[in-house]
């Protein structure tokens, strides 16, 4: 009797490890393949500068803050020409105010085309470094390595704005407008997002998730880059966290799952999905792991220069493989 009651249970163990094990593969994508080492390096004094300018020096940058919105999109797009950029900005308007998005281009004339994004509006009451003066501060270093290669496609990056309470997930966040406004562009090969690359805790326990199988799947330190997608189109963000794996010693995970999870379609990145375009968010998971995640106390002191450094190098890295 205990005998068939414990191979019963052996064969439950089994089936749930099986079960589990399928569901790894499937959203998780797991790869030995790594690249070799990257020999470019970020630095990290000039992404603080970039973060204490966005998130002290020209705060409030919430939606009722026009002014100091237009000064963080002078500063973005001055970066954006010094780093070699074609930059415009593109204007809309949302409840009777002028907004912009900060457009710079690299290599337009090239067949393949990859855009990148961050936005850099914060939320009212929050000085924003983690979200999301980090991923703005990566998109503008991102414009220097860009500038100084030659690249076999174009890149398009956009800073946005309005991606923040009240607009979030209403039509009037500016990466709608930009969406729209490329919807027909067929040489897109895919859309990348910056969305809070600057927070790290070594500590067990320090990372969480929207649920508990993830738990199990995932590493419980939220010392790790995460690559986000949605599901059915794992095949872009496979060869994104592909491209990222190895370049530094950055840990690299990636997810593909369906919107109904929180916290797969909360950036940018859902805006490009309704007009067909393979699109992701890479992140540092945000508030499962940022407890001061829309809160006064996302302070540039809090953020980790040296491995928001590694990330980028890694996005570039990546990009050079798309």
């Amino acid at each position: 009797m205990m005998k068939r009651i414990f191979r019963t249970f052996a064969r439950i163990i089994i089936a749930i490890s099986i079960i589990l094990f399928v569901v790894w593969i499937y959203i998780a994508q797991p790869t030995t393949q790594k690249n070799h080492k990257s020999s470019l390096h970020v630095d990290e004094a000039r992404l603080r500068t970039h973060v204490e300018t966005l998130s002290k020096r020209l705060s409030p940058r919430d939606y009722k803050e026009t002014d100091n919105l237009n000064k963080c999109a002078d500063y973005i797009f001055r970066n954006f020409v010094q780093a070699g950029a074609v930059a415009e900005r593109q204007e809309f308007m949302v409840e009777g105010k002028k907004y912009f998005n900060v457009i710079g281009r690299f290599g337009k004339e090239k067949t393949k085309q990859i855009i990148i994004g961050a936005h850099y509006d914060a939320v009212q009451g929050t000085p924003g470094a983690d979200d999301n003066a980090s991923g703005m501060a990566g998109l503008i270093e991102l414009a220097y390595l860009i500038g100084k290669s030659d690249l076999d496609k174009g890149i398009e990056l956009v800073a946005y704005s309005l991606e923040e309470p009240p607009f979030f997930g209403t039509g009037m966040m500016g990466s709608v407008f930009h969406a729209a406004s490329i919807s027909s562009d067929q040489n897109i090969q895919g859309v990348i997002v910056l969305e809070m690359i600057g927070y790290y805790d070594d500590h067990r326990g320090s990372q969480s998730y929207p649920m508990a199988l993830l738990n199990i799947l995932y590493p419980n330190r939220g010392n790790f880059i995460a690559v986000v997608g949605r599901t059915g189109q794992r095949e872009f963000t496979k060869r994104v966290k592909m491209g990222m794996k190895g370049a530094t010693d950055m840990p690299v995970y990636s997810i593909n799952a369906p919107e109904f999870i929180p916290g797969i379609d909360f950036s940018d990145h859902r805006n490009y999905w309704a007009h067909g375009f393979n699109a992701l968010m890479i992140t540092d998971t945000a508030f499962y792991r940022n407890k001061e995640y829309h809160k006064p106390g996302d302070t540039p002191d809090r953020l980790d220069y040296s491995r928001m450094a590694k990330v980028v190098v890694s996005v570039f890295e990546a990009i050079k493989k798309l």
